[in-house]
């Protein structure tokens, strides 16, 4: 039988400094903002650091060859993805790799392209690293969102280097299909354009007939174009820790990547690699509870706002964030807000008039909060 998991259990985040908990320090606020969760990060990961302190020494670290080991086996087994250990590039997060792409790719001035909405640092990146970027927005087929492939190479001018590249995707939680991908990929090649993948989301995925496949797994060719970021942070509920990696087959991409970060971007600390490994290693269990509990809170706000008028939503194949249409409320942000949940406003993302909502914490909170939008939307005028 699997170890029982208590993801019921409220954990109380007030006055430590949390960033998705600074509303709700002093005020009566459900915070269903910043993506990450109210859960405690497994049990293994714990005592893996409970260890680590007790050890005493925090100098510079570096990865443990079973650490790029566990890295190794993991891709082999889920995405059959055979990867060299000095593909391994490692980073304190996912957004300084966003934005060491940006200056990886091309010189100052130069553009990077990207589809919204998408998560702000990809907006911001760019213009970080003196780069110009370029939208083209997702188009919906149904309730489906996708790429629209002519407004993307609409977008393309000779000065764009760089796609960014969101999947599993945030906001829309959407894990794109093979032939997708494909399409993407191709363009890319056709454009000469080095692809950098977040994806960091790869293992929340909640539909079982979904599969994650790494872009850089679809040909040598797209491989050798493809910077890769991954992490255990949104999975294991790790942000705060602050480790992630980028994984850069071509040897001469990989270099200039380096380069970009040299001397500005920090190290990964002992307690980063530390937790990795553990929860990489021994938090299978845990994951697969984690993922249960995720598809019922999933269901549980899909179903709550597709039957609040005045709100649309869409299914959720992965992560654990909702993409929220507000349709007929200027600033939702600030509007739901006013009645005690704090969401991210859609506009951060490109996508003004849309709300997202992160459904990872305990469902007793979470039906509290979906009653108070629920209220919000009862009450308007």
């Amino acid at each position: 039988m699997p170890e029982k998991y208590d993801f019921d259990r409220f954990i109380d985040r007030r006055g430590t400094g949390s960033a998705k908990w600074h509303k709700a320090d002093s005020e009566d606020v459900i915070p269903l903002g910043v993506a990450d969760m109210d859960f405690a990060s497994p049990p293994a990961v714990l005592e893996a650091l409970r260890e680590r302190v007790d050890h005493g020494v925090f100098g510079y670290s570096y990865p443990t060859a079973e650490l790029t080991e566990t890295i190794r086996l993991r891709t082999r087994e889920r995405y059959a993805w055979q990867i060299e250990a000095e593909w391994i590039v490692w980073l304190p997060g996912l957004v300084p790799g966003l934005n060491a792409a940006c200056r990886a790719a091309g010189d100052v001035g130069d553009q990077v392209l990207s589809a919204v909405p998408v998560y702000p640092p990809f907006l911001t990146a760019p213009k970080n690293m003196r780069r110009e970027l370029r939208t083209a927005p997702l188009q919906l087929e149904g309730e489906r969102w996708t790429f629209d492939f002519e407004a993307l190479e609409a977008a393309i001018t000779p000065k764009t280097k760089l796609f960014l590249l969101c999947n599993p995707h945030n906001p829309v939680g959407r894990v794109f299909d093979r032939k997708e991908l494909e399409t993407l990929a191709d363009l890319c090649l056709q454009h000469d354009l080095i692809i950098c993948a977040d994806e960091i989301h790869c293992e929340l995925i909640l539909d079982a007939d979904k599969e994650h496949i790494p872009v850089a797994t679809l040909s040598s060719e797209i491989a050798a174009k493809t910077i890769t970021l991954m992490s255990p942070s949104k999975t294991f509920n790790l942000a705060g820790i602050g480790v992630a990696l980028a994984i850069i087959p071509d040897v001469k991409l990989r270099l200039t990547f380096m380069k970009s970060i040299a001397g500005i971007v920090p190290h990964v600390t002992a307690l980063g690699y530390t937790a990795c490994l553990a929860a990489y290693r021994d938090g299978a269990s845990w994951h697969s509870a984690l993922l249960d509990y995720l598809r019922g809170n999933r269901d549980l706000v899909i179903d709550t706002i597709r039957e609040t008028p005045g709100l649309t939503t869409y299914p959720v194949e992965a992560t654990y964030l909702a993409w929220i249409h507000a349709a007929d409320i200027e600033n939702p942000g600030e509007f739901f807000l006013q009645s005690g949940v704090h969401m991210w406003d859609g506009a951060d993302f490109g996508g003004p008039g849309f709300i997202r909502l992160n459904f990872g914490l305990p469902r007793e909170r979470l039906r509290e909060g979906l009653k108070r939008i629920q209220k919000a939307m009862q009450d308007l005028p």
